[in-house]
Order: C-alpha cells, then sequence, then structure tokens
C-alpha cells in the first residue's frame, strides 16, 4: 500500500537557529532529545534507545542551518525520510521546527504521539 506523509510544525521560542541547527543535526544535540546515543561517521547515523534498540539512517539530504532530511536503512520504501527542518518568519521573528516523517495509515497518530513527546522533551532539556 506504502507510506503516508505526515507534516508536523513545532513553535520554537525565539532564539539562535545555530544552537536549534545543532540540536537536531548533531550526534550530542540529538542524544538530548532524540536517542539515548549517537553516532556518526561520515553520512551514517547510528540511533540507540535502550540496551537492544538500535536504527541506522543515512543523511540523504542536507543544508547547513535550514534542514536534515534521513532515511532508514532498514526501511524498505526507498522514497521515505524523516526531515528536521527549520523554518524562521523574519516578520513575526518566529522560529518552527518543521518535521517530515512517513507512516503506514493506521500509524499516523502513534508517529505524531512519538514526535510530540520527542519535541516536549527538546524544549524540556534545551528551553526552547
Amino acid at each position: 500500500m506504502g507510506k503516508t506523509k505526515v507534516r508536523m510544525e513545532y513553535m520554537l521560542k525565539a532564539g539562535s537557529s545555530n544552537i536549534v541547527w545543532s540540536i537536531i543535526s548533531t550526534p550530542s544535540g540529538l542524544e538530548t532529545w532524540f536517542a539515548d546515543r549517537v553516532n556518526a561517521e561520515d553520512k551514517l547515523f547510528t540511533f540507540r534507545w535502550g540496551k537492544t534498540e538500535t536504527r541506522q539512517a543515512e543523511v540523504v539530504h542536507c543544508r547547513t542551518n535550514s534542514f536534515i532530511r534521513f532515511h532508514w536503512l532498514d526501511d524498505e520504501d526507498h522514497k521515505s525520510y524523516f526531515e528536521l527542518k527549520l523554518v524562521y518568519n523574519e516578520l513575526t521573528e518566529d522560529l518552527m521546527l518543521e518535521i517530515t516523517d512517513f507512516a503506514e495509515t493506521d500509524e499516523i497518530e502513534d508517529l505524531k504521539d512519538l514526535w510530540e513527546s520527542d519535541i516536549e522533551k527538546m524544549r524540556r532539556v534545551s528551553g526552547l
């Protein structure tokens, strides 16, 4: 059947986009909110949760201070990815994190709940 593209937007407190960029694009930043351990070698990121879950993702596209797009290596759908994108509104000075991800139709709500939980953790640990 194929996966459905899901887009979510989260307002962040106005702050330095450079700080937010480091939180969403570096292993040390991702470890603060996304996974327990993150290692990177070139474009290959290894994410670990707890003692047993490990997944690898390749950075398929990146524009510094703008967005980073990952593809899970174990995902059979080669067109799917998850993307973390910074959107800055110069007029209102609002900073938003736009997340694009893919899920099976019956898993969309679970996916949204998972991202909501992750973003709340990001806000708590970073003050965003």
